[in-house]
């Protein structure tokens, strides 16, 4: 009966998330609200609430969900790339990807503005802490192989590197028409210099 049990409550968490995501598409994430949801997904208000805390952890749920597709996907080519630049450019293409396939442009644009302009309260935390494992992981990877200085932080540098990405993703879905191409040559330029440095070698 507890494997029933747990599968019924995977089901209802999987109808709640499902029926959340195709409110926000449709109307945007501010407009939405938790009856919403609930009568979408065909359970009551406080089973929401019993699943999610609240309508913003449903979204920072579809986050990670989203990010990890991308570290999944990362994960089976790391060996394949001898540029460290090339596997962090790569990786971030694949975050993107995932995140415009899970919302749209629209929406983010909405998520930006609640995120840096709205009350404390409000805020998203829209810098995933799987992904900065996962980068910090790709980094001590690659210092392993000689391709990164032994003497880096590799969770630092991957919060550093996350936050400057999370804005230039920010930037590219306020865009219209997004300019795909010249986000990511942005992203290139950043990471490559993050990799050369400033200093003048000795």
């Amino acid at each position: 009966m507890s494997g029933l049990r747990e599968r019924q409550k995977e089901a209802r968490r999987q109808a709640i998330s499902t029926a959340a995501i195709a409110l926000f598409r449709l109307q945007g994430y501010g407009a939405t609200t938790v009856e919403q949801i609930a009568e979408k997904a065909g359970v009551s208000p406080p089973t929401v609430f019993n699943y999610f805390g609240s309508k913003q952890e449903i979204l920072i749920n579809l986050l990670r969900e989203s990010d990890e597709m991308a570290v999944h996907d990362m994960t089976a080519l790391t060996a394949q790339f001898d540029d460290p630049v090339d596997a962090l450019c790569h990786l971030e293409s694949l975050v993107m990807s995932h995140e415009l396939e899970a919302l749209p442009a629209s929406v983010w644009c909405e998520l930006l503005a609640i995120s840096y302009s709205g009350p404390t309260s409000q805020r998203l935390t829209l810098i995933n802490e799987t992904l900065n494992a996962e980068v910090g992981k790709l980094l001590r990877h690659l210092q392993q192989q000689g391709q990164v200085r032994q003497d880096i932080c590799p969770d630092y540098t991957a919060s550093v590197l996350n936050e400057y990405l999370t804005l230039q993703f920010l930037r590219v879905v306020s865009d219209t028409p997004i300019d795909v191409e010249a986000h990511r040559k942005r992203v290139r330029q950043f990471i490559q210099l993050i990799f050369d440095g400033l200093r003048e070698p000795r």
